[in-house]
């Protein structure tokens, strides 16, 4: 990774607060303070995703995230705790009653880094599956996959085309020269957090 990671503990501080936040959002309270003995590096900008997972069967139930650091990486992992749970269009909003059925991961973003490539041959050749978040970005119109996607679309070339459908554009889009940028993540998970196949 090209930035430090965050040790476990550090992991385990952001889940706990994601999961402050999903509750209190979803009962539409307030946050509530951050407490003083937050380690440091949880206050320094970083980006992040959350994911929101049912402990009985690994469905998504909403996920969302920022690929650049712009504020704290403690208020953009509480951010989006909220919104995965309440404002990703996919899903209706998450109700109280199914909060504890529910799991979290967070996943920490490492910064962009464009992939050059010369072909659609090589830029297939150059992705690490289950490795590499990838973005695809095309005019205004942008869309990521994180790497634990690797784990239901395994090929490259299916996992691109899933790619352009969920921007908006033609299944084939990355075969024609076409912006693409790939990230890695470090992953922390609720207990009973799994994907299902």
């Amino acid at each position: 990774m090209n930035t430090p990671r965050l040790s476990e503990h550090e992991g385990q501080w952001l889940l706990r607060l994601a999961r402050e936040a999903l509750e209190a959002g979803v009962r539409g309270q307030p946050l509530p303070p951050l407490p003083p003995d937050l380690p440091p590096r949880l206050r320094e900008p970083g980006a992040a995703f959350v994911t929101l997972r049912t402990r009985h069967d690994g469905r998504l139930r909403g996920c969302i995230g920022s690929i650049i650091a712009t504020r704290p990486l403690v208020e953009d992992v509480r951010a989006h705790a909220i919104d995965a749970a309440l404002h990703d269009p996919r899903f209706s909003p998450v109700t109280p009653e199914e909060v504890p059925q529910l799991a979290l991961e967070v996943s920490y973003l490492t910064p962009l880094q464009p992939l050059t490539y010369h072909s659609p041959e090589d830029l297939l050749a150059r992705l690490r599956p289950g490795v590499d978040g990838v973005l695809l970005r095309d005019g205004w119109r942008q869309a990521t996959f994180l790497p634990q996607v690797w784990h239901s679309l395994p090929k490259p070339a299916e996992f691109l085309a899933h790619l352009c459908l969920k921007m908006g554009a033609e299944p084939t889009c990355w075969q024609r020269p076409i912006e693409v940028f790939t990230y890695q993540v470090q992953a922390f998970q609720e207990p009973g957090y799994w994907e299902a196949d």
